[in-house]
């Protein structure tokens, strides 16, 4: 079995030589490994490239410039630089949490599955409300879905991440390939497309990367207002299913969590959270009535509308 691993990376730290090293420790071996790097200079400041392709010589970088930068173009470039069955979508702060991520990761990659994601584990860094959303999102138990689980599901049938996920390559290029113009979430557009033609998604829960943010409240309203964009963007795929009850769903979950711990004194820190995420969501469900100033400062991707019309095609 023939696995690459791309991952696109921008400022890279010492993180990326962790990431890097286990992956070269894993039970699955990673036939090469692409990265997308923004910025040469952010780059070779870390690093030659002659000492890094001693250190790693399966590896290769493509350089581009931030203004070039997309979510799914990009991703889909480095596609184009893999010649796998199977190719491994990662982020550079995403360390795999043992030797057998890949191995489990791949497990269900056959004729039902056409992508697989692991899931995220909090460092111990984490806040307990990210920790309550990293278990809410990412939870024990594995799963498969497809489109005759939508009723029990809602939009969580179309959740895949590519923090870290397994592509079918041959179904991948049958259905297009991700969007190549998106602001977010070009990992959950590609899962609806592959479900809407029939295909499932595969939750594999025992491959585990340790991954977490502690955003600011204004850093969430920024993600939330990308992903409203990204739905506003794409109604052929939101419309089957809202993100409003999903949120809901966490809001119970996370009032049951602080209370079986004696925590409830961070609800009320938990719903000014929400506030500000559903504020930036809504903006950017409604971005094509703001003035183009107020989006720049909403948005946590300006490069995306300072480029060509934020309008992305289908391909």
């Amino acid at each position: 079995m023939k696995i690459d691993v791309i991952i696109p990376i921008y400022k890279p730290g010492r993180e990326l030589f962790v990431l890097l090293d286990r992956l070269k420790e894993q039970s699955l071996p990673v036939r090469k490994i692409i990265l997308m790097n923004t910025g040469r200079e952010n780059f070779t400041g870390l690093i030659t490239e002659a000492e890094f392709a001693q250190r790693y010589p399966n590896a290769e970088v493509h350089h581009l410039e931030k203004k070039d930068f997309d979510h799914g173009g990009t991703r889909h470039k480095a596609t184009e630089y893999s010649e796998a069955g199977i190719f491994v979508m990662m982020t550079q702060d995403a360390m795999p949490a043992d030797r057998y991520l890949l191995e489990h990761l791949v497990e269900h990659l056959g004729e039902k599955a056409a992508a697989a994601y692991a899931r995220q584990l909090p460092d111990a860094s984490s806040s307990e409300l990210e920790k309550v959303s990293r278990r809410f999102n990412y939870p024990e138990e594995s799963r498969i879905k497809g489109l005759d689980d939508l009723q029990d599901l809602g939009i969580k049938v179309f959740f895949c991440s590519n923090v870290c996920a397994a592509y079918r390559r041959d179904i991948y290029d049958k259905l297009g390939g991700f969007t190549r113009r998106t602001i977010f979430n070009e990992d959950m557009l590609y899962a609806a497309k592959a479900v809407k033609a029939g295909y499932k998604i595969a939750y594999e829960a025992k491959a585990r990367v340790i991954h977490s943010h502690n955003y600011t409240n204004l850093q969430q309203l920024r993600r939330n207002f990308d992903l409203g964009v990204s739905q506003a963007d794409h109604p052929e795929i939101f419309k089957m299913a809202t993100s409003e009850s999903e949120g809901m769903r966490l809001v119970k979950d996370t009032w049951n969590s602080l209370k079986k711990k004696n925590q409830l004194y961070r609800f009320p820190g938990f719903c000014l959270q929400c506030a500000f995420k559903y504020t930036g969501y809504l903006l950017g469900k409604h971005y094509k009535s703001l003035p183009h100033a107020l989006i720049l400062h909403l948005t946590s991707n300006p490069d995306y509308w300072t480029n060509d019309p934020p309008i992305p095609p289908n391909l």
